[in-house]
């Protein structure tokens, strides 16, 4: 399974690509990127099977990130990995296609239940 793991923080993206490990799932391709204009890049370039985006980052946010990558016509299952996770958050991410928004910090259990929206 092909995962790009989007953070401005190294060490973020490191507790969640970790995190991912710890859940059993085999077969790991993580890509990682470090800012949303990033991201965008790299799902076109890599065709993923799963985006875990934070939500907050430099050059374009992930929501942004989430809105450019639905308006090119990409479908690409995507899910959140954020610090904040109010109602309003997780109401806008659903609104713009995302299948969760896990809120850090979080378990490989946690992780393991969103992962399920993801089919």
């Amino acid at each position: 399974m092909r995962i790009i793991v989007a953070d401005d923080s190294a060490v973020m993206r490191k507790i969640v690509i970790r995190t991912l490990r710890q859940t059993g799932l085999s077969n790991l391709d993580i890509i990682e990127a470090n800012d949303g204009r990033e991201l965008v890049d790299l799902v076109a370039e890599h065709g993923p099977d799963l985006v875990l985006s934070d939500w907050n980052m430099p050059n374009l946010t992930g929501i942004d990130a989430l809105a450019e990558l639905r308006a090119r016509g990409d479908s690409v299952p995507f899910g959140f990995v954020t610090s904040e996770g109010s109602e309003a958050m997780r109401e806008r991410a659903t609104a713009a296609g995302a299948l969760f928004l896990l809120s850090k910090p979080f378990t490989a259990e946690t992780m393991e239940d969103a992962l399920a929206a993801v089919g």
